[in-house]
């Protein structure tokens, strides 16, 4: 039962000598799953503590946004299929996705990431969350920037594609840089 979850963090190319030297974008992913992990927190402060009353129109919406982003993440996934990874370094020999999530941003599943971010922060009403989606921000568009490297390298189309296509969110400073 194992052997199918070592053979795909082989395929991926996740090793502990990579963990150690960072030489495929391991430390981008363990600070994405960190900070992912850390939207389990309970909200800090309390808003009541604050004085203040959190709507529940906001939590509303942000259970919306919170499904929206989910949706978005089993869409993208399915548009990679194999070529899948969790780390910067695209799939030796995958083609390049500009279809589906793809035709919508360069990243879809770091945006679908944010989304749901975003999400945990409306519902919850949280400064702590809001700190956490700010510092994912930071995480997916650094690690962003280190697999479009990857990418122009092995797929000759992806300079094209860079100039047309938004990076995460369209037309936002530092998750957009169509003209980089």
């Amino acid at each position: 039962m194992l052997q199918p979850i070592k053979q795909r963090l082989q395929r991926w190319g996740l090793s502990w000598a990579g963990l150690r030297d960072n030489r495929h974008g391991e430390w981008w992913l363990l600070a994405q799953l960190i900070l992912i992990a850390a939207h389990a927190l309970p909200p800090e402060p309390p808003l009541a503590v604050l004085g203040v009353h959190w709507p529940m129109a906001l939590r509303l919406i942000g259970a919306a946004v919170l499904v929206v982003g989910l949706a978005l993440a089993a869409q993208a996934a399915l548009n990679l299929g194999d070529s899948l990874t969790p780390l910067p370094e695209p799939m030796p020999g995958s083609a390049l996705v500009t279809t589906g999530a793809y035709s919508r941003c360069r990243h879809p599943l770091y945006q679908a990431v944010l989304l749901c971010s975003l999400g945990v922060v409306l519902l919850l009403g949280s400064l702590l969350h809001l700190g956490l989606l700010v510092a994912l921000s930071v995480v997916l568009a650094r690690k962003a920037r280190r697999e479009e490297q990857r990418l122009c390298l092995s797929h000759p189309d992806y300079a094209a594609y860079r100039q047309t296509t938004p990076a995460i969110v369209p037309h936002l400073p530092g998750l957009d840089w169509r003209s980089a």
